[in-house]
């Protein structure tokens, strides 16, 4: 009896076993797509204002003398309403992946830093953001990179006809795998301060709004009733807050990684080789305002919808998908 109590119980645990591992892969299964949608929506929402920030960057020479929303509606007139997204079918193919990484990975991080670390309070979700903007730049860059030089082309002198010839001619003529990650290392230094104060924004809104005005900013969620969620409009404003205030910090990193990513596209493009030489060459150039926050006032105008939808999204999938 003894011995088939034992059998029988070590049967159970490991089925128990077995239901555990299959809850977790569901879990990171659910969460991997609530952030993708979560990214897409969020990145068509400003893809106009996206290709308008690229080719204000580089100085696109057809729009360089031009500000933002003149450049909105020059780029209709010259390309037609669709030259406003142009490069966005390689954003889509990037961003699910980017979007749901990012925000898989800080879920996982945050939990990481807490339990086996000991890091709790904002500090975690400061650190945990940081860790995952970065593991999402490292995975995706190569696509951000096709969808940049995508974008800065201009109807009529096209030097690539689409995404795979992207692919195929950076390969060959840019060096081989290389050629994919110009730009990196800015990226990453900028990614960290950007998604770290992102998440750590958010996260520190949300959870103070939930505990000093429950009843005027929460409400249950939709799958767990135990537990609270903020109003949407609350978490549009939140999302808002924090992409404001996380591009604010990181543009001039973001404006040397645009320049960098589009090398040989550039006429001079031997000033854009490491990430001090493009910092030093833009501010001499062009200064701090025309050159280093160049963009900055659309940057504000799409980062705050942006942020805005992404985290809204991912709020509202995790309740969806059954993640609270």
């Amino acid at each position: 009896m003894t011995t088939e109590a034992s059998v029988s119980s070590a049967g159970r645990s490991q089925i128990a076993g077995g239901n555990t591992v299959q809850r977790d892969y569901y879990y990171v299964l659910r969460s991997f797509i609530a952030g993708g949608v979560a990214g897409c929506c969020a990145k068509t929402t400003i893809a106009p204002l996206d290709r308008v920030k690229i080719l204000l960057q580089a100085h696109n020479p057809h729009y360089k003398h031009l500000g933002v929303f003149a450049t909105l509606r020059a780029v209709p007139k010259k390309e037609g309403f669709l030259g406003l997204y142009k490069g966005n079918g390689a954003m889509m193919v990037r961003i699910f992946p980017y979007g749901a990484i990012q925000f898989m990975a800080f879920d996982n991080y945050k939990k990481f830093l807490s339990t086996q670390l000991g890091i709790s309070g904002h500090v975690h979700r400061l650190m945990a953001g940081s860790m995952a903007g970065m593991t999402a730049v490292i995975c995706t860059y190569p696509l951000d990179v096709i969808r940049a030089r995508l974008a800065f082309q201009v109807t009529g002198e096209h030097r690539y006809t689409g995404i795979g010839n992207a692919f195929q001619t950076i390969y060959l003529k840019e060096g081989g795998i290389p050629g994919f990650y110009r730009g990196l290392i800015p990226t990453i230094i900028g990614m960290a301060p950007y998604a770290g104060f992102s998440f750590f924004t958010f996260g520190t809104l949300k959870s103070l709004g939930l505990a000093h005005f429950p009843e005027l900013l929460g409400k249950p969620s939709l799958d767990n009733p135990d537990v609270l969620v903020l109003k949407t409009h609350v978490n549009l404003l939140c999302g808002g807050v924090a992409g404001a205030i996380a591009q604010t910090i990181s543009y001039p990193l973001d404006v040397a990684r645009r320049r960098m990513q589009l090398g040989a596209a550039l006429p001079d493009a031997d000033k854009y080789l490491s990430l001090t030489k493009t910092l030093k060459h833009v501010y001499n150039q062009y200064g701090i305002k025309k050159g280093l926050y160049r963009g900055l006032s659309l940057n504000y105008i799409r980062c705050v919808p942006s942020q805005a939808v992404a985290f809204t999204t991912y709020e509202f999938m995790k309740q969806v998908l059954h993640l609270n």
